[in-house]
């Protein structure tokens, strides 16, 4: 074997595709992925494509059976989720239940009740505490189940869920006259 000058040595790694690099085929052109690549590249876009069909689920405004409300206007639910509307009735005072930030459905109601990201909502609540405008902010949950049992086991309280999940006994508040489900319903 004949010993290269360092110039030579370089040039050579250049021609040949550098030390270590794998030897060109045709199954192995350059910038090609490897199989293996490609199949985990499918999965991740089939993933992001299921997440965005997921939040494209409608989203129900659910109360017990003994909150003396069937329908409200978007306006009004805006008022409810922003703690301006604090009591449903003179004896019965209205319970916030948030879904915890992973939720799908906590991005839709952020985005289009609130119209607020997530440290804007946190700051707004915040604030509306410290000025002593509500005595407490939202109660978090966790899931869909515990919101729907919180629901029914608290007076006065209002959850959002995915529509596709709502047990027998609670009520689904109209927005607008349309339930979800309906063509224009507004929480998707």
């Amino acid at each position: 074997m004949k010993l290269m000058d360092r110039p030579a040595l370089i040039s050579h790694k250049r021609r040949n595709g550098g030390a270590g690099a794998p030897a060109r085929s045709a199954g192995n052109r350059a910038g090609a992925c490897p199989p293996q690549y490609r199949q985990i590249s499918r999965l991740v876009l089939l993933f992001f494509i299921l997440m965005g069909l997921a939040s494209a689920a409608p989203v129900a405004i659910v109360v017990s059976n003994d909150v003396p409300v069937d329908d409200l206007s978007f306006a009004e639910i805006r008022k409810v989720f922003l703690g301006e509307r604090q009591f449903w009735s003179p004896k019965l005072r209205v319970v916030l239940l948030m879904r915890a930030p992973v939720a799908p459905e906590r991005d839709v109601v952020l985005r289009d009740i609130y119209q607020m990201s997530e440290s804007q909502f946190r700051q707004y609540w915040i604030s509306k505490v410290f000025r002593a405008d509500v005595s407490s902010g939202p109660k978090i949950v966790y899931s869909t189940e515990m919101a729907n049992d919180l629901v029914t086991a608290i007076p006065g309280a209002v959850a959002f869920v995915d529509a596709a999940q709502i047990p027998k006994g609670l009520k689904v508040i109209r927005i607008d006259g349309k339930l979800p489900g309906d063509k224009s319903y507004p929480l998707r």
